[in-house]
């Protein structure tokens, strides 16, 4: 169960609800988001319900959850989740585009692709320092040099940056440097990770395990939540089928479930969860036309020499057609770019 807090509820009254919930033999677990406070509650859960908490100042409502969500469900919040990293706001109706090389191979390479992807509208430069692979041996990116970089490319080009971290030990650095802080599909049950990232402010964004159910991607979320950082971006990337066509199955249908049942905005990452460059323009325009919040698309000024996944870059050249695309079909669905 849940106790709502009114948004004009004031630190008395709050403090006044968890008082009684311990009265009552239950723990009171509280979340002060920027609009209105939750009041989480665990244990003694049949004593609590007789307890007529609507009638008690500063509550709007308790909710009785059947599933085990208790921060990131619409009953905790029915409003929209909206981030906002300077001028961009994520979530409540806008589509926000990310794009940018997988993985920071050098100067070069991503200053150009960074000026390639905001001259065509891109909001937020993706590009990762770190990267987590199947082999041992492959490239596991420039680590804190790539930060570095990233950050150059940030102050230069006026745009914003999202990067992942594989690591709790690399939370702090990665931070210190990314606007977005992202755990990848690999590490979605890293449940030391996520507490630890919970930690810290920036924002986070959440892809779905490749092998995961979105009640498990959900209750991921929930431990970033619960930790204290409620900036929370959802990320759909493909998850494994028996299809060998793809890498992944791209679950478009886990769009409009989760916005349905979550408050937290959610994109689509059209490239991982496809691994071919033909793919991505269909693929992209699916999670617009379905109600994405946003999108993520590897961009490559040489995928063909590319350290990782060339196969799914597309060329500035290409990712500036489909931004066109991507403009007219936002705007036909309503959700106009952030």
């Amino acid at each position: 169960m849940i106790i709502v807090m009114r948004t004009d509820a004031t630190p008395e009254e709050i403090v006044a609800i968890t008082g009684r919930l311990e009265e009552a033999g239950a723990m009171a677990q509280v979340s002060a988001g920027t609009k209105r406070t939750v009041i989480g509650v665990i244990g003694s859960v049949d004593t609590v319900r007789s307890i007529p908490w609507e009638t008690l100042p500063g509550v709007e409502r308790r909710v009785s959850l059947t599933a085990p969500l208790r921060f990131v469900s619409r009953e905790a919040q029915p409003e929209d989740t909206i981030i906002e990293i300077g001028d961009i706001k994520i979530g409540g109706g806008t589509l926000t585009v990310i794009a940018g090389p997988c993985a920071v191979e050098g100067r070069d390479q991503l200053f150009e692709t960074g000026k390639a992807v905001k001259a065509a509208g891109a909001h937020i430069l993706r590009g990762d320092a770190f990267k987590p692979r199947t082999s041992p041996y492959s490239f596991q990116g420039l680590g804190k040099e790539g930060l570095e970089l990233l950050s150059e490319a940030r102050d230069t080009l006026g745009m914003p940056f999202v990067a992942e971290v594989i690591d709790p030990r690399d939370v702090e650095m990665v931070a210190s440097h990314a606007d977005i802080v992202r755990i990848g599909s690999r590490n979605m049950a890293n449940f030391p990770l996520l507490k630890e990232v919970g930690r810290q402010p920036k924002p986070v964004q959440l892809k779905r395990g490749f092998t995961s159910t979105i009640d498990e991607w959900l209750n991921a979320a929930e431990y970033i939540y619960k930790e204290g950082n409620h900036h929370i971006i959802l990320v759909e990337r493909g998850i494994r089928t028996f299809e060998t066509a793809s890498r992944n199955t791209l679950d478009i249908t886990a769009v409009p479930i989760v916005q349905s049942v979550s408050h937290l905005p959610v994109f689509v990452d059209p490239s991982h969860s496809s691994g071919k460059r033909s793919l991505v323009p269909p693929l992209t325009k699916a999670a617009v036309a379905v109600g994405a919040d946003g999108i993520m698309v590897d961009v490559h000024p040489h995928p063909d020499q590319a350290l990782v996944d060339g196969n799914q870059a597309l060329l500035p050249a290409d990712f500036q057609e489909l931004m066109g695309d991507v403009r007219r079909l936002a705007d036909a669905v309503g959700r106009p770019l952030a």
